[in-house]
C-alpha cells in the first residue's frame, strides 16, 4: 500500500489490481476508485475473491500485481476493519470496554498503555452504537446481534474515516441484521466511507451508492447491471 501526499479529501485508488493466494491470482488486474463518503458494496460468487480483496486493501495479505494507493487526507491507520465473525471471536475473555479499546491498539505506537485519547475514542465509539448499558459485560454472554456491534464499535474506535466489514451480518437474525445496516447508514450519511461484503443485496444497495462486483474481470455495475443484480 503506497501514501501519497495529503490533501482535503481522499481516495483509495487500485491500479491493475490482481488479487489473490500463494502467487495465484483470482482475477485479471483492475482499477477502481474509491472516494470519501462512499458506500461500495462488493458482490459475486463464491470463491471469486471478495474476502481477498478486502483483506488486500486493509494490508493483511499483497497484492498479486498492481498497487492500492492512498491519496490525500488518509494513511494506513485511518482505515478501520471488521473481519467474519469466528467462533474463538466469539468465546473472547474480555469485557465489552476492552474489546472495543483494542481497537485503539495500532494508535499506541511506543508508548505502552492506553491514554486518555485512546479511552475517549473507546467511550465514543460505545456511545455511538448505544452500548453504554453493557460495556462492563462479558463479550462471550452476548447475543450475536450485540457481539457485531461491539465489534463494529471496535474498528470504529481504530478510525472512522473508512469501514471496511467482511459480510458483517452473517450469523444474524434479520432484526439484528436491519439494525446493523441502520448503524452503517448513519455512520456513512455522518462522512465515514463503508466498504462491504453482503449477500444481503437488497437492504446494501439501498444504501451503496457504488456495486463493485468481483469475477474473472471485477468492475463496477452499471445501473443496468444494479437493477439486474436486485433481480436475482
Amino acid at each position: 500500500m503506497v501514501r501519497e501526499s495529503k490533501d482535503s479529501s481522499f481516495s483509495i485508488i487500485c491500479e491493475g489490481l490482481a488479487v489473490g493466494y500463494s502467487g495465484k491470482p483470482l482475477c485479471n488486474g483492475f482499477d477502481l476508485e474509491i472516494n470519501n463518503g462512499d458506500y461500495i458494496c462488493i458482490v459475486g460468487e463464491n470463491g471469486a475473491g471478495k474476502s481477498t480483496l478486502i483483506k488486500t486493501l486493509v494490508g493483511l495479505i499483497p497484492a498479486i500485481s498492481g498497487k492500492v494507493l492512498l491519496r490525500g487526507d488518509i494513511d494506513k491507520s485511518d482505515i478501520g476493519y471488521l473481519p467474519q465473525q469466528r467462533e474463538m471471536q466469539k468465546d473472547f475473555p474480555a469485557s465489552v470496554w476492552e474489546v472495543v479499546l483494542s481497537g485503539c491498539l495500532d494508535r499506541l505506537g511506543f508508548k505502552p498503555f492506553y491514554g486518555h485519547k485512546e479511552r475517549k475514542l473507546a467511550a465514543d465509539a460505545i456511545r455511538e452504537l448505544d452500548l453504554e448499558d453493557i460495556k462492563n459485560e462479558s463479550f462471550r454472554e452476548l447475543s450475536g446481534g450485540q457481539r457485531q456491534r461491539v465489534l463494529l464499535a471496535r474498528a470504529i474506535a481504530g478510525s472512522k474515516k473508512v469501514l471496511v466489514l467482511d459480510e458483517p451480518i452473517t450469523g444474524l437474525d434479520p432484526v439484528a441484521a436491519a439494525h446493523l445496516y441502520q448503524l452503517l447508514n448513519r455512520l456513512n450519511q455522518n462522512g465515514t466511507t463503508i466498504i462491504t461484503i453482503s449477500h444481503d443485496i437488497s437492504k446494501a444497495l439501498s444504501a451503496a451508492n457504488k456495486l463493485l462486483i468481483m469475477s474473472d474481470r471485477p468492475h463496477l455495475a452499471s445501473e443496468a447491471e444494479r437493477k439486474e443484480v436486485l433481480d436475482v
